[in-house]
Order: C-alpha cells, then sequence, then structure tokens
C-alpha cells in the first residue's frame, strides 16, 4: 500500500482507516452543557470503547488496517518536533481561555506531558479547572471568575464528537479537504488533520482541497465519491453552498485529481438531514441506504470546470434521488432501501440511531448497528453480507459506522 490517501468510490474494497477510539474526552461532559457541546446523552465510556473495539477488531478481520487519529498525530510530531509547539499555540488561541493567568497554566500543564500520544489524547479530553494550577497573584479571585468558574468546571471544553472521524477532514480520490465545521465546539478537531497533512510522513504531500481557515463551512459527512469522475457533496445543515463553490474550484480544475464533476445535493436544513451521509449512503454496485423522506424531486446543482482557468459551470437538475445516482454510477436501475422499511416510527427511529448511515467493506459487504433490527432484516433480505456491531452506548452520539471512520485507501473498482 503506498502512502497518502487513494478514495475513489464508497465502496471499494477498504484497505486503510482512520478511527479514534472514544476516550477521557466523554468522561469531562458536564450534563448541564450536552447542547453546546452538541451530545444529547452522556456515554458510558467503557461500554462505549468495548463497543469501539468490536468495531476496529471485525474491520481487521475483513483486512482492513486500523490506524488510529491520536496515534498519526502523535507520529507526526514525532517527525516534525517543531510542530508540537506551533499545535500548542494555536489549541490555546482556539480554546476560548478566560483570564489573564490561565492561559500559561494550561500551557504549562500540557507542557510537561513528554509521550506525545499522551499529550495528543490530553488535548481532545480538555481541561478542568480542577486540573489547572492558577497562580497566586493580585486579581486571582477575579482571573478565576472570568475562566468561567461561575458557568462551567471545564477550562478547555473537551472533544466528545472526535469519534466521529468523517467530519473533521475528508478523503476525494487521491486529496483530502481540510475541513472547517460548522461548530466551533467541533472545529478544534481539525487542528489534528491540520498536523497530519502537514507533517506526518505518509500523507504531508496529499494535495489539499479545502482548508480550515476557509471562510465557510463543510463537514465530511457531506462529501461522498461516487466514482473516479464523481463526488457528491451535500448543501445542508453542516455545509454552506459558498463552501462547495470553493472546493469546486480547487478539486474541478486539479487535472491530477480527475474529477470531472460534482453533485451539490440541496438537502433539508434539520437535525434528520445533518449531513448528505444521513440522506443517502452506498452499499452495493447498485444499492443505496435511504431516509425514506428524501422520496421525490431533489434540487441538484451538477458543477463542472468552465471554459477559463478556476471558473466552474453550474446546470440544475431536478429529479428523483433515484435518476440522479443512476446517471452519477453509470448503473442502469438503482435499488433503493428505506431505513425502515414502510413503517413510519420504525423508520424514524432506526434513523435516529443511524440506521442508513452505513460502512461499505467491500461491495455488498457493509457495517451497520446491530439495534437498527428492522432495517437490517431489509438489507438482509437485499443479499447483503451485514457485519453487526454492537451500538447501545455508540449511537448516543449520533452517528453510524460511516460517521465513525474515515477511509484512507480504498482498491479501485
Amino acid at each position: 500500500m503506498d502512502k497518502g490517501v487513494h478514495v475513489h468510490t464508497e465502496i471499494g474494497p477498504l484497505r486503510r482507516v482512520c478511527l479514534h477510539r472514544p476516550g477521557d474526552e466523554l468522561l469531562n461532559l458536564p450534563p448541564g452543557e450536552l447542547d453546546r457541546l452538541l451530545f444529547d446523552d452522556i456515554p458510558f465510556l467503557e461500554v462505549a470503547q468495548r463497543e469501539h473495539d468490536t468495531f476496529a477488531r471485525e474491520l481487521r478481520r475483513q483486512g482492513v488496517e486500523v490506524v488510529y487519529l491520536e496515534d498519526l498525530v502523535a507520529a507526526a510530531f514525532d517527525a516534525a518536533p517543531e510542530a508540537r509547539g506551533a499545535f500548542l499555540d494555536r489549541y490555546i488561541s482556539e480554546a476560548g481561555i478566560k483570564g489573564e493567568h490561565t492561559p500559561g497554566a494550561v500551557r504549562s500543564r500540557l507542557e510537561v506531558i513528554e509521550d506525545n500520544v499522551e499529550f495528543v489524547k490530553k488535548t481532545m479530553a480538555g481541561l478542568t479547572r480542577a486540573e489547572i494550577d492558577i497562580p497566586l497573584r493580585s486579581s486571582s479571585t477575579l482571573d478565576a471568575l472570568l475562566s468561567g468558574s461561575r458557568e462551567s468546571h471545564l477550562i478547555v471544553d473537551p472533544m466528545p464528537n472526535l469519534y466521529f472521524t468523517r467530519d473533521p477532514f475528508a478523503s476525494v480520490g487521491s486529496g483530502v479537504s481540510l475541513n472547517r465545521m460548522y461548530s466551533r465546539t467541533r472545529n478544534r478537531e481539525t487542528l489534528y488533520g491540520e498536523i497530519i497533512f502537514r507533517y506526518h510522513p505518509d500523507f504531508r504531500d496529499v494535495p489539499r482541497y479545502f482548508d480550515r481557515d476557509a471562510s465557510f463551512h463543510i463537514e465530511g459527512g457531506d462529501v461522498l465519491n461516487i466514482n473516479e469522475k464523481t463526488v457528491a457533496i451535500g448543501i445542508s445543515q453542516r455545509t454552506q453552498a459558498a463552501a462547495v463553490d470553493v472546493i469546486a474550484q480547487s478539486i474541478l480544475w486539479d487535472p491530477a485529481a480527475g474529477i470531472e464533476r460534482i453533485l451539490a445535493f440541496n438537502i433539508p436544513v434539520s437535525r434528520a438531514f445533518m449531513h448528505l451521509d444521513t440522506v443517502f449512503t452506498q452499499i452495493d454496485v447498485d444499492k443505496f441506504t435511504i431516509h425514506p423522506a428524501i422520496m421525490g424531486t431533489l434540487q441538484v446543482f451538477e458543477l463542472s470546470a468552465g471554459d477559463r482557468p478556476r471558473e466552474v459551470r453550474i446546470r440544475e437538475i431536478n429529479d428523483t434521488l433515484e435518476h440522479i445516482l443512476e446517471n452519477a454510477t453509470g448503473v442502469d436501475q438503482i435499488k433503493l432501501i428505506p431505513c425502515g422499511g414502510n413503517d413510519p416510527i420504525a423508520a424514524d427511529r432506526e434513523q435516529w440511531n443511524d440506521g442508513s448511515n452505513t460502512l461499505a467493506i467491500a461491495p455488498g459487504r457493509i457495517c451497520v448497528y446491530d439495534r437498527n433490527t428492522v432495517t437490517n432484516d431489509l438489507l438482509d433480505r437485499e443479499g447483503l453480507d451485514l457485519i453487526t456491531i454492537p451500538s447501545a452506548e455508540l449511537s448516543r452520539g449520533r452517528g453510524g459506522p460511516r460517521c465513525m471512520s474515515m477511509p484512507l485507501w480504498r482498491e479501485d473498482m
């Protein structure tokens, strides 16, 4: 397997994937601040870790190399020791730390961690007031108040959404989109991708089609690789149309990319349609799982290279999802499998638990949550090879197997 990124489809045999095992960041989820940290409940960490370990183990059994986000970042620091200080500067500046002396205290607490893996994990977990030694100087009491002691026990927020590695960056062909996230709560997650794609020996030469400092937000759950020539991107709650304009200029005008068109799906702005991969995911050459509410006429924009450098031509398409996907894939007859079948209650329940958010390990072989029994039965009857993983706690974060994985290498179809 070569260095870099190679992902031209959603279903080509998966060979290398980036995961993040849930860690202490879930222990630093205060019940009173769940909305701000984009959680509905607090997962039980030990069980979530066991479930995630099962996920990783099943991937390895299928011949997939599993690499962990924290290990990739630590390896980048090992390769370029100067990168750690630069990372810490940005981490502290983006953490929203209040008070005159508190940022220095945070820096001192983190700098003493010598092991790079433990250093990375601690930055992910966040820091509480109890962990920080605020210097006893004049105004130290006021400093503590300004640090948020009345509102929160946190000095630096945890990053509890990190086990959804799909969103901070997205593999697109042989390049990567290093995203600017929708929420300030999650945008610090992209600092890790910045380090990996700037300093890691295996990934520092990967072309970057989008940058985390961009003006508009885009997330990896909205990016689907249809084939070597076509990419689908959702215009959604988490991805702006202007971000699609920006990334299109980079991708369509990169001769090495080979991508000729981007299909921008305009989907409803709601929690149920958070990303394009909550609307549909490809599971076989001719099969997709879908959110049943997406049936009907869709508004899609086809973006292609114009006549002048970096010009993008746009054509509006209004058609059914079935016809759009048949045209995009070149398959004569696409099979759409609705989450929850024709039972509206089952559809809502299992969509809430990411029944249509599946990870294809190879064509027709997919990883699913065990709790979505109605959808899984439908998939089984359609001849799909299901790899089910436990999901009582992982699902509390509102993301499925696709959300929890960022493919770095897939074989071509």
